[in-house]
């Protein structure tokens, strides 16, 4: 149960459609579904205003599978999956309105919510070698209810690509920066926009680049105010944040 579900709820109650009793009886409804192999958190989209996510990687097709199923039929209107095999997604066949992206390796189950940010959230790139995790920024993003725009291939090795781009950047609500190398593009980004950047490094790069180590340690020491940074290949990550900033 999530917390827009909640407030229907004491609506509900306030105009008399449902008892008090009936409005308990839902929200006392267990918390947890114990699967044996998983315990879901049914509660997490009322604590934290999004719901559970599924973590793809090293889990079973089949274990993804009763995951997504179970906390539909509890009520969950989108599943969003991270790091997901082809393999996985192929025994997905039987589940509700489910789509998978190659690319980005997310799944998406159930219904994809209409945007309800203030805002828009920019993703932009250094290179085209950065959009596997840029997609899997971009499509939680929409997951969880935002309006994306994507600016690829703007890096610093060219710097007027970006630069074509200020409309796109200065009306932002939160820039996600994605880049490998040594991860210029946060940086400059920072320094242009009034609004909160999202770094997020990639494994992109030559040996000295250190898969992605490099990216990392000229974000954290980025010298433009304003910009936050996530793990290594961390798009989920960074569009989680900014989904919460561009919801507030």
């Amino acid at each position: 149960m999530e917390q827009s579900e909640i407030i229907n709820l004491l609506n509900e109650v306030k105009d008399g459609k449902i008892s008090v009793e009936e409005a308990m009886l839902s929200i006392k409804k267990q918390p947890i579904e114990d699967l044996g192999f998983a315990k879901l958190d049914l509660h997490r989209g009322l604590r934290q205003g999004v719901a559970e996510v599924v973590y793809g990687a090293s889990k079973t097709p089949e274990q993804i599978r009763d995951i997504t199923n179970t906390l539909l039929a509890n009520g969950q209107k989108t599943v969003l999956i991270t790091r997901m095999s082809k393999e996985a997604a192929v025994c997905m066949s039987d589940v509700e309105g489910f789509t998978y992206d190659e690319m980005s390796r997310i799944g998406i189950a159930g219904e994809i919510p209409k945007p309800s940010g203030k805002g828009k959230i920019v993703i932009a790139t250094g290179g085209t070698s950065d959009m596997p995790v840029a997609e899997e920024a971009a499509l939680t993003a929409v997951a969880l209810g935002n309006e994306v725009e994507r600016i690829y291939d703007v890096g610093v090795a060219g710097i007027h690509r970006l630069l074509s781009h200020m409309d796109e950047i200065m009306s932002a609500s939160v820039i996600i920066a994605i880049a490998g190398m040594e991860g210029a593009l946060a940086s400059v980004i920072g320094g242009i926009a009034d609004c909160p950047v999202i770094a997020v490094p990639t494994s992109v790069g030559y040996g000295a680049a250190f898969e992605g180590l490099s990216a990392l340690l000229s974000m954290l020491n980025s010298c433009a105010s304003g910009v936050t940074v996530v793990n290594i290949d961390n798009g989920f990550g960074a569009a989680y944040t900014a989904s919460m900033i561009n919801h507030k």
